[in-house]
Parts: structure tokens; C-alpha cells; sequence
């Protein structure tokens, strides 16, 4: 009997793999199941090419930029957190108390913004009495805190002379500020500097003093001289 040839064996055995890893070579493929046959055929088929290959990533690394860009784009932009509302402190309201009597039809004491004058007095004590003269009062004149407004009476016409800034005598080392302001040609500023003579040099000892306030002339000093005292 022959024995087998080893050779012929090997070549036999390659030419088959051969078959089986590299159809259509001319070589007869063995039989393999249909299903099997079938994936590899779709592998084969499907198998990227370098080129496709570049063009998936190309086309991952353009998909990922335009996911982060749109990403950003919706992300909320916090709004800036509006100032504090500034703390606003009460302004006290400065006032004047004053006592209406006589001849008005609610008679008593009123608190009154000041600056105020006669005739707003009279109208928070309701307004004069039916017949009831106003002439002896100065209607315009500002009112001095602590004051008493006297009217339609005989006393009344006394008390309003003596109130009435243009005929009454102003302490100057008591006297209010407002006070101050009712002589002729005082204003604001003027009576201040008046004030704070008094303050800085102990009191006025003599009504010439008022020579030595800046602002008093030789005329103002005459307008003044007979309207004060110390």
C-alpha cells in the first residue's frame, strides 16, 4: 500500500483555506451554510475604505462642534441683580405752634408748617365769625412759635400791634432765628450770622455790636437800631 504524500497534503490544505478566506480566487468554495455565507458577503460589502473613514471623522468632529456651539448658545445668561433700593431717611417737618382766639369759629391751639402766615391760622381755627373785621390784623405776616392770635376784640387790636413784626421790639440775645427774620431786611442768611455773633461772643452787651456782624452797614444798622434791644 502507497503511503500518503505529506507534500501533496499541505498544499491541498492551503489551496482550501485559501478558498475560504479569499473567494474568487478560481478556487472552488467549500460548502458553508447559506447564513453564513450571507455575513460575510454583507461584511465585505459594508467594509469601510480609508476615505470613508476620514469623511466619518470629519463629519463626528463638525457634528461635535456644532452640538458644543448650540450647547452654549442656549445656555441661560444670568441677569445682573438689580442695586439695592437706596435707604431714605424721614425728613422731620419743622413747625410752628400758635393760639387762635376771639372771634373764630374753632378756637384753640394749632400746630402749622413753618413759614405759615395769619391768614392760614385763621383758617385752621375755621375762618373768622360772620361781621367779624380782619383790618387790625396783618394777614400776611409769618408766625412766630408760641404766639397768640387775638381777633374781632378789643384786646385783639393791642395784641396784634405788639405781634406785628413791623412795630415790635426783637430781643437780640433771645430771639429766634425766625424771630430775627421779621426785622426789616433780615433774611435767612442775615439772621444767622446774628445768631451766631450771639453764640460766638457770649450775647450782644450793646445794640452797636450789631456793626460787627458782616453784612450790617452803616443804613442797615439805622433800619434796625430802634427795632432791638439787649
Amino acid at each position: 500500500m502507497r503511503s500518503p504524500d505529506p507534500t501533496s497534503e499541505q498544499a491541498i490544505a492551503e489551496a482550501r483555506l485559501r478558498s475560504i478566506t479569499h473567494p474568487g480566487t478560481g478556487e472552488r468554495t467549500p460548502n458553508l451554510p447559506p447564513t453564513f455565507q450571507a455575513f460575510r458577503a454583507a461584511v465585505a460589502a459594508q467594509a469601510p475604505t480609508r476615505t470613508g473613514v476620514r469623511v466619518l471623522i470629519a463629519i463626528g468632529v463638525v457634528a461635535a462642534a456644532v452640538a458644543a456651539f448650540t450647547f452654549w448658545r442656549s445656555a441661560p445668561t444670568p441677569a445682573p441683580l438689580p442695586p439695592p433700593p437706596a435707604a431714605t431717611t424721614p425728613r422731620p417737618t419743622a413747625s410752628v405752634t400758635i393760639h387762635v382766639t376771639g372771634k373764630v369759629r374753632t378756637p384753640g391751639v394749632y400746630r402749622l408748617p413753618t413759614g405759615s402766615r395769619v391768614t392760614d391760622a385763621l383758617t385752621a381755627a375755621g375762618g373768622l365769625r360772620k361781621g367779624t373785621d380782619p383790618t387790625p390784623l396783618n394777614l400776611a405776616r409769618r408766625l412766630i412759635d408760641g404766639e397768640q392770635i387775638a381777633v374781632g376784640t378789643p384786646e385783639a387790636a393791642a395784641a396784634a400791634l405788639a405781634a406785628d413784626p413791623t412795630t415790635s421790639i426783637v430781643d437780640l440775645n433771645t430771639a429766634t432765628p425766625m424771630q430775627l427774620e421779621q426785622l426789616p431786611g433780615v433774611g435767612e442768611v442775615l439772621a444767622s450770622r446774628i445768631a451766631e455773633f450771639r453764640h460766638t461772643h457770649g450775647g450782644f452787651t450793646s445794640i452797636d455790636q450789631l456793626k460787627e456782624v458782616t453784612g450790617i452797614g452803616p443804613r442797615k444798622y439805622e433800619e434796625l437800631k430802634d427795632r432791638v434791644r439787649v
